[in-house]
């Protein structure tokens, strides 16, 4: 795997998001600049995905927690299972089954910990 492949995949994925009945309107209404979200997201794809050896150098300096905040009332834990869904019909279509594994295995991780971080409010 290296860093074309993961621009690639995150190319076709996010075309997937863009057309999805549920999710489209919630990242079409968020995203105006469709270009360079695909490259940020392609840098912290990389930053996971790759071995640090294996980056042409870090670029990712994002705080995905933060960029979720922004848009929480559009949300919802139904649109992460939705997500992954297609992250997982994606990584299958990319990617060889091994790192397609690794790749879904970290997407799960960051939509729990997102999910947490949005949604979990424990009782006083």
């Amino acid at each position: 795997m290296d860093e074309p492949l993961i621009a690639t995949l995150v190319s076709r994925f996010y075309a997937r998001v863009r057309r999805d009945p549920d999710l489209g309107p919630v990242f079409n209404r968020a995203i105006s600049d469709w270009d360079h979200h695909l490259e940020t997201l392609a840098a912290f794809w990389s930053a996971l995905l790759l071995a640090p050896e294996r980056l042409t150098a870090p670029r990712y300096k994002g705080n995905p927690m933060a960029a979720h905040l922004k848009h929480l009332e559009r949300m919802t834990p139904a649109l992460f299972d939705r997500w992954l869904a297609l992250w997982a019909e994606a990584t299958a279509d990319v990617l060889p089954p091994p790192a397609a594994a690794d790749a879904l295995a970290k997407a799960a991780r960051i939509a729990t910990s997102l999910q947490l971080g949005l949604f979990y409010r424990p009782a006083a």
